[in-house]
């Protein structure tokens, strides 16, 4: 389904003047299938009847009862907001990362604002959708904060973007914005006294809390009265206290907009008409028709002393207006904010996605935008203890990958399944020849994509091609095991170097201030008896040309600091080009080789909703019956990678059924999952919901540790 198309109705058997008597019944009773029964019960049962969904429409689509992120729209839906009406789809289930160096320690930092043709596009799909071209972010290192923006009144951030962002390190801020009439109306209401504005300031703290995200930027975009005006500082500082009190790490900012005498009138800087909003929050946003002498003078603005960093200087990469740089030269832009030592806000840097025509030309672009303005960008290490692990998934593809097999054979797009990135960048290597890294989706490993290294080995290299694929801080243990999945081309020899510190030093310390020790670790053979562990804890593999190779580190009191392929020629001296593709990386502690002993528990069914159709899939062809229904279950989601969620058909009242094989229906991020259009048997029937933990390590988990339950089903003869 295309997140953007529009989708065909599900024929309801039921009459609409039915559907009306019958919901105030359905939403009372929609939890029994789950609170009201007992523990040690295996089996649901359910009437089937065809009245309305009543589920809410702004956090399900009509259609397909498919959990979906939305905004708020009016002043009175935030006030009325509700932690018993929230939507625990869009909760955040990735906690924020520690990185190097963390953001109170960098002197510039970058801020990005996404601003899509609306917002809520394919990434309103909480569980993914199968867009044929998305847009996603994977630039993670460079950047300190993400923005999620669009003109609701309160944004709030698709649970999928504080997902991938936290996993990188990365701080996600949703907006409150006012805007022209409207906006004014709204201001003169929540501004006119300190129990209004503090109502709007807790709602916007609790939304936060509820949703996993960490602040906001807060854009007033219309005249303010006297009194809202006199308001607005105390609304900032409110805000800012109570989110820090709660959430240490967030952030309230301010955009350039309105001033002193409550006039919009955008100064393109930070002055002495805009300071009383700048000193009473985290940071300040500018608006984008700013030149270099707007600059220069704000480094000797008093205001600015001592809070450098938290001015960002706006940078809008459409080129609206009169502006420095934009587009493919946003580089000019960012070279100048640098060079006066301000922090940068990238608005809409989806441009290269947005006014390109051909969207699979999108990874190339991006990584041009990008590479253009590393030279005035800092690279972020993620603070890890073991394991670390990557199989460089961007969070979209065109098929489902799982140990270098096809396990879904379709486009997809869902940014939570992103793992840690690697660094991607083109290098020519002064008569040795030239290196690339980039994502390419052709095939994987597991997820989406993998890493593809090419480039050439000039035939006056004298030492091999060292791709560094992360700079990070991982304090080992006194046994690491690491594995390397790899498929090289012809003529190369592909080995791992590592390059380490001693863990006294700290994270914070960057790798030119310390001495960085490189080693290659010898491969196991496949023998040795961590390597027979380790492939006995996940199960016999299937490379299909994967090359998996396994080596052992001793070195206790170190930390890795750079993680590299190299890539050697072998055979006679000549210009040699290559291509290696990289599937997994893991590092992993020698310690902890052994299976979790968890088991699913708490496996509930509720919200069942019947529907009778087509369906929405392309697969879908002729009406059939179709269950929607959410699955809950407990399980220690820091241990997985993913769930995958199956169905199969039991035995039921016919003993000529035989007993159906388990199909995947999806695959869950957190201890929650929504089936949609899930066409089963005609009634009466018996079916089975599974749960399986996909431990992100990869060790594989008995079967008795899923999470199981049945469900029975029958016609309601009353209608």
């Amino acid at each position: 389904m295309d997140g953007n198309g529009d989708r065909p109705r599900l024929q309801k058997r039921k009459a609409a003047e039915d559907g009306d008597a019958k919901q105030s019944k359905a939403a009372a009773s929609r939890l029994e299938s789950c609170l009201d029964l007992p523990m040690d019960s295996s089996s649901v049962h359910e009437v089937i009847s065809y009245i309305p969904s009543v589920l809410p429409a702004k956090h399900y689509d009509s259609d397909t009862t498919e959990p979906i992120s939305c905004g708020l729209q009016t002043l009175d839906e935030l006030r009325s907001w509700k932690l018993s009406e929230a939507n625990p789809f869009n909760v955040a289930v990735a906690p924020l990362a520690p990185r190097e160096p963390p953001l109170g320690h960098c002197p510039c930092r970058t801020l990005v604002s996404h601003d899509m043709m609306g917002g809520y596009l394919d990434d309103r799909f909480v569980q993914g959708t199968s867009a044929e071209a998305p847009y996603a972010f994977y630039h993670w290192q460079y950047i300190d904060i993400f923005n999620y923006f669009t003109h609701n009144l309160v944004t709030i951030p698709p649970a999928v973007w504080t997902n991938a962002a936290h996993k990188h390190g990365v701080p996600v801020i949703g907006t409150f914005i006012t805007e022209w009439t409207d906006g004014a109306t709204v201001c003169e209401d929540f501004l006119k006294d300190e129990e209004s504005y503090r109502a709007v300031a807790d709602k916007l703290v609790q939304i936060s809390l509820y949703y996993g995200f960490d602040g906001w930027l807060i854009n007033i975009e219309n005249a303010l009265s006297e009194v809202a005006l006199k308001n607005t500082p105390l609304f900032l500082r409110y805000l800012t206290d109570q989110m820090h009190e709660r959430i240490p790490t967030s952030l309230v900012m301010w955009y350039d907009s309105v001033i002193e005498d409550g006039q919009l009138k955008w100064q393109n800087e930070l002055n002495e008409s805009n300071r009383m909003f700048f000193d009473a929050c985290d940071g300040f946003f500018t608006n984008y028709n700013w030149t270099e002498q707007n600059l220069d003078w704000m480094r000797g603005y008093s205001g600015v002393q001592g809070r450098q960093a938290d001015v960002f200087i706006g940078v809008d990469v459409f080129a609206r207006g009169k502006v420095v740089g934009g587009m493919f030269e946003t580089n000019k832009a960012l070279e100048i904010i640098r060079k006066h030592n301000f922090s940068a806000a990238i608005f809409a840097p989806g441009w290269v996605y947005e006014t390109q025509d051909d969207k699979t030309k999108f990874r190339q672009n991006q990584d041009k935008f990008w590479a253009l303005l590393s030279d005035y960008l800092y690279i972020h290490r993620p603070v890890s203890t073991l394991p670390f692990i990557s199989s460089f998934c961007q969070g979209f593809g065109k098929t489902v990958y799982w140990r270098g097999q096809h396990e879904t054979k379709r486009s997809w797009f869902n940014l939570t399944a992103q793992e840690v990135q690697p660094l991607y960048y083109h290098l020519d290597i002064e008569g040795q020849g030239w290196l690339r890294t980039r994502g390419c989706p052709d095939d994987a490993w597991n997820g989406g994509c993998s890493l593809l290294l090419d480039g050439l080995i000039s035939v006056s290299a004298t030492s091999p091609v060292c791709a560094k694929i992360f700079s990070l801080h991982a304090p080992l243990p006194s046994k690491s095991l690491v594995s390397l999945i790899y498929k090289p081309s012809a003529g190369i020899i592909v080995s791992l170097e590592l390059k380490t510190t001693d863990a006294s030093l700290g994270a914070d310390m960057d790798s030119q201030d310390v001495k960085l020790t490189s080693m290659s670790p010898e491969v196991l053979d496949e023998g040795h008896h961590l390597v027979n562990q380790f492939s006995r804890l996940c199960g016999i593999m299937h490379p299909d040309g994967w090359t998996v190779s396994c080596s052992q580190l001793e070195l206790p009191g170190c930390a890795l600091r750079e993680l590299c392929v190299k890539i050697q020629r072998k055979g006679e001296l000549q210009d040699t080009p290559f291509s290696c593709r990289v599937g997994e990386i893991m590092l992993l502690d020698a310690a902890s080789l052994q299976a979790p002993a968890e088991l699913v528990q708490g496996f509930c069914i509720y919200d069942v909703v019947w529907l009778r159709g087509a369906g929405t899939s392309p697969q879908s062809s002729s009406p059939s019956l179709r269950l929607n229904a959410t699955l809950r279950w407990h399980y220690p989601t820091e241990l997985v990678r993913h769930f995958k969620v199956y169905w199969r058909q039991l035995r039921g009242p016919d003993p000529q059924i035989p007993l159906g094989q388990l199909v995947l229906v999806g695959r869950a991020y957190s201890n929650l999952f929504r089936v949609t259009e899930l066409a089963v048997p005609e009634p009466p029937g018996l079916l089975e919901l599974v749960v399986e933990p996909v431990i992100r390590m990869g060790f594989l988990v008995p079967e008795s540790h899923w999470g199981r339950r049945s469900l029975s089903y029958a016609e309601d003869l009353t209608q």
